[in-house]
């Protein structure tokens, strides 16, 4: 697939316990239901040939033969089949026995990884019958040689960053997993075949732990487990299985049911995350060090559409619950960045323009709760608005009863004949409505509060956000400029859902104005308006913020190309924007981002709130000389079908 995606699954099969045989072919089953839905590597359970509760019955020649029968029966019927998987058994070699996964693909026997870490607690007694895992190198199996150890990994020759390695159920579950030394040598997808059996709570902490530890090792984790046909004597196993990448939770099978799950993990994401995070191959000096087997293999080229589909809105959870929980975190995120900006300087006081927008909202209702967390009179907020030619009736009512409701000082300063007295001043015709007419007007206010602020003994409160700094949408030492930015790293996307948070815990007056506040389309408002409607709208002009928002996270988070950022984004709005919207606004994106950065380079501080902020003091050091061309170019290649 293209861009770095994978399909990859975990299945449980209908098991017949104790019959190699059956099961071999329940398993062909599922492997050609996997390479209908082009699945590229799939997962099954631990000891899927025989079952995980065999118990003494492994110890039975007859069993240990008919499961090789098994496994060299299933290699013959899946050599027209484009999957590598992962199947378990148990293997007895130089007189002992181990519970192994056999890593197969094409009809060939690509490795056999056994098990390192055996259980013998609580309901486990695998050491009664297995071994624990060796890095042996190569064992015997009816007259071939095949690579076996714990020291193993497969790597795709035809996929940069695919590198493949297994481990075993209790493997996981132990202090230092297998799968960090696999990890920290290159491996990017774990499988784990497992048989971890069912009991009250236990889902939730499996589900936990194979979230985290795929976070910690920036991998994909495939997780198959054991399902309703293992015997019953003492446990019930529910094929609990999982698709993690990088603590995402991707697939998650319901429980007590049998079959494929399946999902795209995304190679490219792991390996630019890797990149990204300087400690990780530091890490290798804290874990034991060994020499790794690598086993090479090509794997199908499948050209299909990616079925993942990214949240259109990354910086804004999908789920309500969770994004109520996350609104309230960022909120005290911001208020306490200021509260420690305001009690170092002993400040008292600050000054904020209030447009009646979403951006200067937020930031006044952040800088309410820092002053309530200090237990400082809200009266030493001094809210101000500064209407001129654009300004509408709208707006302006609405910043003037947000300062009413929540008790702050407000002051109204015109600033019109201001503005006329500058245009005269540098000779520049008023009818002339180009950037000089709009940014004369964001100077005058900013100048304003700057001077307010000294007549304060206080500060002035920024109001723009991550979006407009990410474009170059503000005028350079105007709104550009304050002495603390609490919305620097907050996008245009999520402060909306910031503000609807508040409105919801608001009393009814309060909640009217957010309400109308969010409902008002983003405006600079420097341009004349008609019959007090607004008319200059900003994403007319720049484009959706939806999109802007998009491209930013991917492009700085992960740093993707462009060409598979329009893909993500028209799978990821469904419709929403059509192929040539997406790559018009791609384009302006870019070029506007490149051009912006000598704006960026002089910030004022603020608080990071996620992991996406252009701060040039911590996250963001990019020369503002940089060519765009290369972006550019990747994005003329794209085609529009």
């Amino acid at each position: 697939m293209k861009h770095g995606y994978v399909r990859v699954g975990a299945c449980t099969p209908h098991l017949s316990l104790a019959n190699p045989k059956s099961n071999a072919e329940t398993i062909l089953k599922e492997l050609l239901n996997a390479d209908a839905n082009e699945v590229s590597i799939l997962c099954f359970p631990e000891l899927s040939l025989t079952g995980y509760t065999c118990n003494d019955l492994f110890f039975q020649r007859e069993l240990q033969q008919e499961t090789l029968d098994s496994l060299f029966w299933l290699l013959d019927e899946s050599k027209n089949i484009p999957i590598l998987f992962a199947v378990g058994l148990p293997i007895a070699f130089d007189n002992k026995l181990y519970n192994c996964a056999a890593l197969c693909l094409e009809g060939k026997l690509l490795g056999i990884v056994p098990k390192k870490n055996i259980p013998n607690y609580a309901e486990f007694y695998e050491a009664r019958h297995f071994t624990a895992g060796e890095e042996i190198g190569t064992i015997r199996i009816r007259g071939n040689e095949y690579p076996f150890g714990t020291n193993l990994l497969f790597e795709a020759v035809n996929m940069d960053g695919l590198s493949i390695a297994a481990e075993i159920c209790e493997d996981l579950w132990v202090p230092c997993p297998p799968s960090i030394a696999h990890a920290i040598n290159g491996a990017t997808v774990i499988l784990n075949l497992s048989a971890s059996d069912e009991i009250v709570t236990k889902s939730k902490y499996r589900r936990s732990l194979v979230s985290t530890h795929s976070a910690k090792l920036i991998t994909a984790y495939i997780y198959a487990d054991a399902g309703i046909g293992e015997s019953t004597t003492d446990m019930v196993f529910a094929g609990h299985n999982l698709i993690c990448e990088n603590g995402k939770i991707l697939a998650e099978s319901p429980l007590f049911r049998e079959g494929l799950l399946m999902q795209d993990i995304d190679i490219e994401l792991l390996t630019q995350d890797r990149i990204r995070q300087s400690t990780y191959v530091k890490s290798t000096t804290n874990i034991e060090t060994k020499s790794y087997t690598k086993i090479r293999f090509t794997l199908l080229s499948r050209d299909t559409i990616t079925m993942r589909k990214e949240n259109p809105y990354p910086f804004v959870p999908r789920e309500n619950n969770e994004k109520e929980d996350r609104c309230e975190e960022i909120l005290t995120l911001q208020a306490m960045g200021l509260v420690r900006r305001l009690s170092h300087t002993h400040c008292k006081h600050v000054v904020i323009g209030m447009s009646g927008g979403l951006d200067s909202t937020l930031a006044y209702l952040v800088t309410v709760r820092a002053f309530d967390i200090l237990e400082l009179p809200r009266t030493g907020i001094h809210a101000i608005t500064m209407p001129c030619f654009g300004t509408t009736s709208r707006t302006h009512s609405n910043a003037c009863d947000l300062a009413h409701f929540y008790e702050t000082d407000f002051d109204e300063i015109p600033i019109q004949k201001a503005v006329e007295q500058h245009f005269a001043d540098i000779k520049h015709d008023p009818n002339v409505f180009d950037v000089t007419y709009e940014n004369a007007q964001a100077r005058e206010r900013t100048q304003i509060l700057m001077d307010l602020a000294n007549q304060f003994g206080g500060m002035v409160i920024g109001t723009g956000d991550l979006s407009e700094l990410c474009i170059g949408f503000a005028t350079y030492n105007g709104d550009h400029m304050s002495m603390y930015g609490v919305n620097a790293s907050v996008p245009k996307t999520l402060v909306r859902d910031l503000v609807a948070h508040v409105a919801k815990n608001s009393s009814n007056e309060i909640r009217n104005v957010l309400e109308d506040i969010l409902a008002t389309p983003p405006s600079p408002e420097l341009l004349p308006q008609k019959n007090d409607d607004m008319t200059q709208i900003t994403e007319d002009l720049i484009g959706p913020y939806a999109l802007h928002d998009f491209f930013l996270y991917y492009m700085l988070r992960y740093g993707f190309t462009p060409e598979k950022i329009f893909e993500m984004a028209y799978i990821a709005f469904d419709g929403e924007f059509d192929k040539a919207t997406i790559k018009k606004w791609l384009d302006i994106f870019i070029r506007r981002f490149f051009n912006a950065q000598f704006k960026r380079s002089c910030l004022p501080d603020g608080p990071k709130v996620g992991s996406v902020t252009l701060s040039p003091r911590s996250d963001l050091r990019m020369p503002s000389d940089a060519y765009s061309k290369t972006w550019l170019d990747a994005i003329e290649r794209i085609t529009i079908e």
